[in-house]
């Protein structure tokens, strides 16, 4: 595991770009981070190391927001309002576990239980330090 430390929104989306300009085809990243801790502002520099187009917001409503655009599709998922194993498995995620392209989950803690087979799976987790600090523990992509 590797770490980072964050001083800025900046600096979490710099992070992600360079996750998105290393990531290949079937990564499925697993985000984890309490509320305001810059989940998605991590996943707004993947999908800009991806090239992908489009605003990244997070799909909190809509469970799965998708960019295309780029060398691969984004996949982002937020599992925030899915509480129980009946409502994650009903809502179809398991596709997005093998994608045709990179997909991020957020608050993917809630799916580990539920043995999902995940080929390339790495581990993102940020964690609040101060009002402008992010200590963000990652599983390197080799890159």
């Amino acid at each position: 595991m590797a770490t980072f430390t964050s001083h800025s929104p900046a600096d979490t989306e710099a992070l992600g770009e360079r996750f998105g300009r290393a990531a290949q085809r079937g990564l499925v990243l697993a985000l984890s981070g309490d509320l305001g801790a810059g989940k998605t502002q991590f996943v707004r520099g993947l999908a800009r190391g991806l090239g992908c187009a489009g605003r990244v917001h997070s799909p909190t409503f809509t469970l799965v927001n998708e960019y295309g655009g780029g060398r691969l599709t984004l996949f982002h998922l937020d599992l925030y309002r899915l509480e129980t194993r009946e409502q994650i498995l009903s809502a179809g995620i398991e596709e997005y576990l093998t994608p045709d392209g990179v997909s991020v989950v957020e608050w993917a803690e809630r799916i580990y239980d539920l043995r999902f087979t995940i080929a390339d799976l790495k581990n993102v987790k940020i964690e609040i330090i101060s009002e402008t600090e992010r200590k963000i523990t990652y599983d390197d992509l080799g890159a």
